[in-house]
């Protein structure tokens, strides 16, 4: 397998599966900064000129979550639950899809994306609206992490890893984290797993 990625958010998460499934990747790394995704090659991997992007033999695959599934599903790991846990899974992804990711993205984009690649000033009207929306949306997820160690049944899934994906990012990206106390609790349980902690791998090795 092949897996296409840069040092972003959304590659994070991928790279943060495959090292904690241990899974038997070779890793290439797209540098947006020098529009690497722009490229005829890799357009004709993931039309839409992002990462990351998964080949596993004549399968590519794009979109984060459906490769997390996929590395998953491969090695029969519970990350991907096959019993009735899947649909809870689902719900949270869809969920983190259609409203945590929004808020969360735009802290993230207008706090390290635009200074990395030089694209601006945050815009104060865009900050302003995505910090109140992950205030709301921050809150329904820290109720239901009250009594759980893990978003879905007693075990972690792809959903922890999808939905923690900016918070290894709060303090620079201005995410209000401290103000939820359970999300803190369940980001700390995922600190102690090095894959989470150090998902990328070394640029040597993505050569």
């Amino acid at each position: 397998m092949k897996l296409y990625w840069f040092d972003t958010v959304n590659p994070r998460k991928v790279c943060a599966v495959a090292k904690y499934l241990q899974s038997p990747i070779e890793y290439a790394y797209v540098d947006l900064a020098q529009g690497k995704h722009r490229t005829p090659g890799y357009l004709a991997l993931n039309p839409n000129g992002k990462v990351p992007t998964l080949v596993d033999g004549g399968r590519i695959l794009w979109e984060s979550a459906a490769i997390m599934c996929h590395l998953a599903a491969r090695c029969d790991s519970d990350l991907w639950p096959q019993d009735a846990r899947q649909i809870e899974v689902i719900r949270w992804l869809s969920w983190d899809l259609a409203n945590f990711y929004r808020a969360g993205g735009t802290l993230y984009f207008e706090h390290i994306i635009k200074p990395r690649l030089q694209l601006g000033n945050a815009d104060p009207a865009a900050v302003a609206q995505a910090t109140g929306d992950w205030r709301r949306l921050g809150a329904i997820l820290d109720n239901h992490l009250q009594d759980r160690n893990w978003l879905v049944g007693n075990a972690i899934s792809v959903a922890d890893f999808a939905l923690a994906a900016f918070l290894p990012y709060a303090e620079r990206a201005y995410i209000p984290l401290d103000a939820f106390p359970a999300m803190r609790r369940w980001h700390e349980r995922l600190n102690e797993l090095e894959a989470w902690r150090e998902p990328f791998p070394e640029l040597a090795e993505a050569a």
